[in-house]
């Protein structure tokens, strides 16, 4: 179906495939990976290498990204390709523990993509191993590990890997694969082989996974199932503590997690859907013989366990860190019941490690920066350590003084001091708001053993924030807060003010506090009035409370302004003058807004407004609210004192409009716009689902969906009023609404979408009574156009001539979704790089900026994408104007007529449709007249040549272009006969001279059909041409001429149209003369000779 992409199932676990059409074209497949990267444990500094082999036809290409970061960094990032091995490979360069992350792979084609993920993960560069200063524990775990490999080599016929290895191989690399394992006789390795190859051979698909870890098996249906069937050893699996069962949301993909898994949890499982099943092993692994684990937690504590198992002995080499004190314990079976744990020391006391082992039969040793230290104590298996670290410390006293905020007046000094003990050096820094202090003019730091001072000169506003003090030697730091405050008189008022009202009896207005209160809250605001006109300020108070004043002692028409002072217990602020301000005019309100219907009822209609924003310099006393019936033109009035109304005094059925307007001091004024209509009912039931819900049409960017209205149903749901659309993406929750108002229409046009992005779609019905029930596609629907074979929609011209040195420009629109390939040919080959070409979605441009004769040819385009291919193409033909032919001859072989012969134009080979014209100059008339056109030989014999006159011949090159200059010819005849008059010539009917036939000029390859005939007859008889008994001497695609009875036709454009019987009559007084062609008579039409 349109619109819809798969999920396969890769071979390589781990790999998730997605493939864009239902079915693909012979011989070609989705992307897919071979072998896919493995995750990488590496220390910091080193080189980490990911590779990847991929599969599919056409080759993928592939991309590498990662999860919380970009890989844009040539030099740390690098892609290479080795061709010999076909690895896709990321190298990262010096890693460190930013680049700890996952790595996602992608192989795309045009049918699909395949991607995996792997992940990185970089150890701290000062390693435990580095920390250990006694090789002899080294030595021994080397020693042991040894002879452990020792004993592995000789049993490699045992290791699962080996037979993965043997099973996954050529016939050619088993003995390879046997020698690395230090295994000799082949043969036996073979039977082996053969019987684990029968075992596995119905169960392709196998899931490794290690002892403790969990196992995932993943199945993906064709068509959604609410649930299907887990089973293993012939029973039903159910979900529990064991098992956990899940199913995706679209219900294509059902998983099943086994949890903690063990030996016996290895087998065969199986997925049943209906009466199809599909099974995959499980195999538990043991761990590796090899096991490093770090484990790091606070104060620097850290423990590395060495794990060495020997057939059924485990060798247990741990090392303790804790700070600078390292442990080393090494014992076969040896393991701890407790290790160490953080433990806060005080200064000159005692503090306390202990570990604890499973064996009274150990060797252990403390050690600190390398060293073995001090005297162990023990009791059984409990191991004790005392020691005594000088981390700094602030006096508690000083401590508590120096955390309580210092406030100060602006332009005094700050002074902050503590006292400390620790082990010294110390490292003392002072910091305000995160920055650290430097001694300068503003701030001096005095330090002396166990003492700190700070002295911050002549403090202001800007230097109030945060003080901190941090103290660190080499057993560790502290740190301690202040806050400095620092207090001056506030700021002005800002301004401007607003007045709030204004009317014959009082200014009320308004205006924002300080933008700086200098560290104390404002208690009040002292204010003065001046009347305008007037020099003096008259004090009006202290006013306590907002920014905010009413004035009522003012004249009605009389401007004032005002100064604002805040007060503060720190100080007054500057005044802050306002502008004038006018009390008393007469001015009403504006309109307010239309009433909104909240509600509706069979009595009751319940309405709001808001204010109106012109107020009219007064507060509003209250709204005038009209109501009027459908139709009627008389509103009626109803009292409203604020906002909010009830209308009651309406009648059931009746279709009501609303209009308020608001009152001033000064009056009512401008009533608003009425509110829509409203009926006096009871609400309405929300609408039903829609019907028939379905996608008529997709593009990369929009998608068109219809439906059908939901049936009314009294009492249950009633009629739709409009409709709701909402889509959300595939791996998003969250749905979003396409318009915010219901469209009315049952069709929608969803537009803005991401090309090829999976969308859900649900449509929402909604009436006055609410929203109904959501109605979804059943099937996400892929953003991309429905499958359209390409189709042309202008057809290229059949010919072009073009002249040399102008540009060639070919353009063909087209149809095709999705977007097609496009090919360019030349006589069926590819065009060469002087040529351009320019693609879109529906056209494509060919384009040769100089054109050369050896351009001329016939060129081809192939438009093809997943559904067909269509085809084009146009002859081309690049010439210029001929040049003229060669030497001119004259030649009597009849009495009475001429023979003009000349050599061939240069241009003749090279242009196929160059061909001749003759004209003639008589002595008798001076005038040029022609005798002959379109003659493709080099020779032309004229006829009623009249002794003694002189004549004069002009030979022309002709082709598309047009007309070459001429070639003369020498004199003729310059005597007239003697005898005087010649003798009359008697009257004749038409004959035959020359059968109709195809002149030989007309070659396979010409695009024209040239015939011709020879009659006589006196009177010279009427010629008329005829196509399958059509007369064609008035058709412009013929060209038709009769020069001293030669009668020939040149078809201009030949096509199927052409083919027929073509028939010549020749007509005098005396008679007519049928010429009819053979059936053996050819002609080229496009290039294939056609039987006429």
């Amino acid at each position: 179906a349109a619109g819809k992409i798969h999920i396969l199932r890769s071979k390589t676990p781990g790999v998730m495939i997605t493939q864009y059409s239902a079915s693909l074209p012979e011989g070609k497949s989705t992307p897919d990976f071979q072998c896919k990267p493995v995750p990488v444990t590496i220390p910091e500094g080193k080189l980490a290498v990911f590779r990847a082999v991929v599969t599919g036809d056409p080759k993928p290409d592939v991309s590498w990204r990662r999860a919380k970061g970009t890989i844009t960094d040539k030099e740390k990032f690098q892609r290479k390709y080795d061709e010999s091995t076909g690895e896709h490979i990321l190298e990262i360069y010096k890693v460190t523990a930013t680049e700890s992350d996952t790595y996602k792979c992608s192989a795309v084609n045009e049918y699909g993509k395949a991607v995996c993920t792997t992940t990185l993960s970089v150890i701290d560069g000062k390693s435990l191993m580095q920390q250990l200063s006694h090789m002899h524990l080294f030595l021994l775990f080397l020693h042991k590990f040894l002879c452990f490999s020792k004993e592995e080599r000789a049993g490699g016929e045992n290791d699962e890997k080996f037979w993965d290895a043997l099973l996954n191989a050529e016939r050619k690399d088993y003995e390879r694969i046997c020698k690395e394992n230090g295994i000799t006789d082949l043969h036996l390795i073979l039977k082996k082989l053969e019987e684990k190859k029968k075992q596995r051979g119905q169960i392709k698909h196998r899931i490794n996974v290690e002892e403790a870890d969990n196992a995932l098996f993943e199945c993906v249906l064709t068509h959604p199932l609410p649930q299907i069937t887990w089973m293993r050893k012939g029973l039903i699996l159910e979900d529990g503590e064991k098992y956990s069962i899940t199913v995706s949301e679209h219900k294509l993909i059902h998983r099943l997690m086994i949890k903690d898994c063990n030996k016996t949890d290895k087998g065969i499982y199986s997925a049943v859907a209906g009466i199809t099943s599909c099974s995959a092993w499980l195999v538990v692994e043991g761990k590796p013989p090899l096991l490093l684990i770090f484990i790091n937690s606070i104060a620097s504590q850290t423990f590395a366990f060495h794990v060495l198992q020997i057939e059924d002995f485990l060798y247990i080499f741990l090392i303790m860190v804790y700070g600078e004190k390292t442990v080393f314990f090494s014992d076969p079976g040896v393991h701890f019941i407790w290790g160490l744990s953080d433990v806060d020391a005080i200064i000159h006391e005692t503090a306390e490690l202990t570990c604890k082992l499973s064996s009274d039969d150990y060797e252990g040793a403390w050690f600190r920066d390398g060293k073995k230290v001090g005297p162990r104590s023990h009791t059984s298996q409990i191991f004790l350590f005392s020691l005594t670290e000088y981390p700094p410390r602030f006096n508690p006293e000083d401590l508590c003084a120096f955390t309580e905020p210092l406030a100060i007046k602006v332009g005094h000094n700050a002074i902050f001091k503590v006292q400390f003990v620790g082990h010294q050096p110390i490292k003392i820094q002072w910091f305000r708001d995160g920055d650290e202090l430097q001694d300068d003019s503003s701030a001096k730091i005095e330090n002396s053993a166990g003492h700190s001072r700070l002295l911050l000169s002549r403090c202001q506003r800007k230097d109030m924030g945060e003080i901190k003090i941090k103290l660190k030697n080499e057993h560790g730091f502290t740190e301690a807060l202040s806050k400095l405050l620092v207090l001056d008189k506030p700021s002005p008022p800002q301004g401007p003010a607003e007045v709030t009202e204004s009317s014959a009896s009082c200014i009320e207005f308004k205006w924002r506090p300080p933008k700086d209160d200098g560290g104390s809250p404002v208690i009040s605001y002292m204010l003065e009035r001046q009347q305008v006109g007037r020099n003096t300020w008259k004090k009006i108070g202290e006013m306590k409370g907002g920014p905010a004043y009413r004035d009522t002692d003012v004249d009605r028409g009389r401007r004032y302004c005002y100064r604002i002072r805040a007060v503060t217990a720190e100080g007054i602020s500057e005044a802050m003058e306002t502008d004038d301000m006018q009390a008393g005019t007469f001015a009403l309100p504006g309109p307010p807004t239309p009433p909104q219907v909240l509600s509706a009822f069979h009595d009751c209609i319940n309405l709001s407004w808001s204010p109106p924003s012109n107020t009219g310099g007064s507060r509003i006393l209250g709204y005038v609210l009209e109501k009027r019936k459908k139709g009627s033109n008389l509103w009626s009035v109803v009292n409203a004192a604020d906002e909010k109304y009830a209308v009651r005094d309406v009648v059931e059925g009746i279709e009501y409009e609303f209009r308020v307007s608001a009152v001033n001091l000064s009056g009512a004024g401008e009533s608003s716009n009425p509110s829509e209509f409203a009926f006096a009912r009871d609400p309405k039931k929300p609408p039903g689902k829609v019907t028939s819900l379905k996608v008529t049409e997709t593009s990369y960017t929009n998608m068109v969906l219809t439906w059908t209205k939901p049936e009314e149903k009294p009492g249950i749901q009633d009629e739709a009023k409009g409709y709701f659309v909402e889509i959300r993406q595939a791996d998003s929750l969250e749905w979003s609404r396409c318009n915010t108002t219901p469209c009315i229409v049952t069709s929608f046009n969803v537009r803005g979408l991401r090309s090829m992005e999976m969308y859900w779609i649900r449509v929402i019905t909604a009436n006055d009574g609410g929203e109904g029930p959501p109605e979804e596609l059943p099937n996400y629907v892929l953003a991309m156009p429905s499958p359209v074979r390409p189709k042309f929609t202008k057809r290229m011209k059949n010919f072009m001539v073009v002249k040399a040195g102008n540009s060639v420009r070919i353009t063909v629109n087209f149809e095709a979704s999705p977007r097609p390939e496009i090919v360019w040919l030349k006589d069926n080959v590819l065009v060469s790089k002087r040529v351009t070409v320019s693609n879109s979605d529906c056209s494509s441009q060919l384009l040769i900026p100089i054109s050369e004769r050896s351009d001329s040819g016939v060129y081809s385009i192939l438009v093809k994408n997943l559904v067909g291919q269509e085809t084009s193409s146009t002859e081309i033909r690049v010439t210029d104007d001929p040049k003229p032919p060669g030497l001119v001859e004259l030649e009597e072989n009849v009495p009475g007529t001429v023979t003009v012969m000349w050599e061939p134009s240069p241009d003749e080979k090279r242009d196929d449709r160059l061909h001749y014209t003759v004209s003639k100059l008589d002595s008798s008339k001076r005038t040029w007249t022609p005798v002959a056109d379109r003659l493709f030989n080099n020779r032309f014999t004229v006829c009623n040549i009249v002794h003694g006159r002189e004549y004069h011949f002009r030979v022309f090159a002709k082709n598309d272009m047009g007309i070459s200059e001429p070639s003369e010819s020498p004199t003729w005849g310059t005597e007239k006969k003697k005898g005087g008059f010649s003798k009359p010539t008697f009257n004749v009917l038409p004959s035959l001279l020359e059968k109709l036939v195809v002149s030989e000029t007309a070659s396979k390859d010409c695009y024209e059909c040239y015939m011709s005939c020879a009659v006589k007859g006196n009177p010279s008889p009427h010629i008329t041409w005829y196509r399958n008994h059509v007369s064609l001497n008035t058709d412009t695609n013929y060209y038709i001429s009769n020069t001293c009875g030669v009668c020939s036709l040149a078809i201009l454009s030949v096509g199927p149209k052409d083919v027929g019987e073509y028939t010549v009559i020749a007509e005098n007084s005396l008679g007519r003369l049928h010429v009819q062609n053979f059936p053996s008579t050819e002609c080229a039409l496009k290039g294939k000779p056609v039987e006429l």
